[in-house]
């Protein structure tokens, strides 16, 4: 590979195992100042792998990084900091209980007289957090700030290290559309300044509004580098290996009779008089702004989280409230928004995780079925396709298509009535989305239903019959099919619903993530908050 006056950072022949799995092979990558090189590949293609290589957490087996035209080795965490090369992962690195000023210079704070000089390390962060553009105060708490806030504070966190190479991990996952754009003009800003910004994203409209240039990675190998103009069918080719002629492959049956309805459900000060049906065989899918309480109405629905007035039924039957274990009786499944902290046991297998929910059923007189709960798993796992070493494997050590995969498949094997999808394809790439979307559709054919909620706008009117839009806490309206686009989506998103009083506390006010993460555990569901 032939080097650039501006290469910042070069890779050449990584090659990378584990047990049983090649994750890089013969990969080859470079990274010039003041450039966005996107790196783009499918979920388990070895992105993780590589940016884990050059933040210190992994050591290739073999191959050499090359920085500022020398061979370096980058032995941990303290190398890539010296060496200017600063990572952004999905989950941030963040300590809660500290201001935003201490998680900045955490490790590194300016003493004077042996002390803390606290005064210079708030009025350095200050000067950070204004280069960056975000509004917020030294002195808060880190666990008072939203999802877009820490984003902008990790930015912050790897300047202070003077950071040359910027890696950031699908930094757009979470984020709205007005967020999004204000991180790409904190991106250009880095890059105007000379940093060289490595950019992993699955939403492939993202690529030509901030890339230069693109590096795509399958099966562990670096396939071809091009300019980011190059058209997203393309570029899916390359990631794929094959043309994907659908990308929202909805296969539309008939409808039966209602399986959920939800009527006058309300919890104050989140949600209010909220209802609807969804039909056998049938997506309803759920819009919205983040903090428009979709979040909270599926959890509230499936028993998670409490609720005032109201009720859910599932095929005429009246359900208790709050009653995890009776929803999931009636046949109701949830597929959480955060599948690491509420969906999966993550240092579990891919078996045990798949048998969760089955669990209770399989035990008899205090004994496991152990075989069967393998077979089991296997088959679905088989089905569904999950890319993995074997059944033993570590759930934690999956891509998160194939995350997604376990804990949509441990529905599936419960043999659910109405399955819930709450950002079913966040941080999934376009090959795992069609394949999850297919899922959907052999659910509605064998006539279950489906309700779907997802910040993703053409998702949500690819996949659905009907659209619900959810603005401050109600349902805003409701769209058919033919009826739904983006702007009537829009519209509704942004109206103040009839009976909205001014000044309620809705969801909105309450989190800006529209989460409920009170509780982390990912069990089974026997009475917790894991799904």
């Amino acid at each position: 590979m032939s080097s650039s006056p501006d290469e910042l950072l070069r890779i050449e022949g990584i090659r990378k195992t584990f047990p049983g799995v090649v994750a890089l092979d013969s990969v080859d990558f470079d990274l010039r100042r003041g450039e966005v090189h996107v790196l783009l590949g499918e979920n388990g293609a070895g992105k993780s792998t590589l940016i884990k290589m050059l933040s210190g957490a992994y050591r290739p087996d073999s191959g050499k990084v090359v920085v500022d035209g020398e061979e370096v080795r980058i032995q941990g965490a303290q190398d890539a900091a010296r060496l200017g090369i600063a990572t952004i992962y999905q989950e941030f690195n963040l300590v809660p209980d500290l201001t935003v000023a201490e998680n900045i210079f955490l490790g590194r704070q300016p003493r004077r007289f042996g002390m803390i000089d606290r005064k210079r390390m708030e009025a350095d962060a200050a000067g950070l957090l204004e280069r960056v553009g975000v509004d917020v105060s030294p002195r808060a708490r880190v666990r008072e700030l939203g999802i877009a806030r820490l984003q902008m504070v990790e930015i912050a966190k790897a300047l202070s290290l003077d950071a040359r190479v910027l890696i950031m991990d699908e930094p757009t996952a979470v984020l709205t559309s007005g967020e999004v754009d204000k991180l790409f003009r904190i991106v250009r800003r880095l890059r105007e300044d000379g940093v060289g910004i490595v950019f992993i994203t699955h939403h492939l409209e993202e690529i030509a509004a901030l890339g230069d240039r693109v590096t795509v990675i399958r099966d562990g190998r670096s396939v071809g580098q091009v300019p980011a103009t190059t058209p997203e069918d393309d570029l899916v080719r390359m990631m794929v290996g094959r043309s994907i002629e659908l990308q929202y492959p909805r296969e539309r049956t008939g409808t039966g009779a209602p399986l959920l309805s939800v009527d006058g459900l309300t919890r104050d000060g989140v949600f209010h008089d909220v209802g609807f049906e969804v039909r056998a065989g049938e997506v309803v899918g759920i819009a919205g702004l983040v903090g428009a309480g979709r979040t909270e109405v599926a959890r509230a629905v499936f028993g998670a989280d409490p609720y005032d007035r109201g009720s859910v039924a599932v095929a005429g039957r009246r359900l208790p409230r709050h009653d995890v274990n009776a929803a999931m009786a009636a046949g109701i499944g949830l597929v959480p928004e955060d599948r690491k902290g509420q969906g999966l046991v993550l240092d579990a297998s891919v078996e045990e995780n798949l048998g969760l929910v089955t669990l209770r059923a399989a035990t008899r007189g205090g004994l496991v079925d152990l075989k069967g709960q393998r077979t089991a798993a296997a088959g679905m796992a088989e089905r569904l396709g999950v890319r993995m070493a074997g059944l033993g494997q570590h759930v934690r050590t999956l891509s998160g298509g194939n995350q997604q995969k376990v804990v949509i498949g441990k529905w599936l094997l419960a043999d659910i009535r109405v399955l819930i999808l709450d950002e079913p394809t966040r941080g999934i790439d376009v090959g795992a989305k069609v394949e999850i979307y297919q899922l959907v559709n052999a659910l509605t054919a064998a006539g279950h239903a489906v309700l779907m909620i997802s910040s993703d706008l053409p998702e949500v009117l690819g996949m659905s019959d009907r659209v619900l839009v959810m603005a401050q806490g109600r349902i805003a309206g409701e769209l058919s099919a033919d009826e739904a686009t983006q702007d009537a989506v829009m519209a509704l998103a942004v109206s103040t619903p009839t009976g909205t009083p001014t000044g309620t506390p809705t969801a909105a006010t309450t989190s800006d993530t529209d989460t409920d993460t009170t509780n982390n555990s990912a069990t089974s569901g026997e009475g917790s908050r894991g799904h």
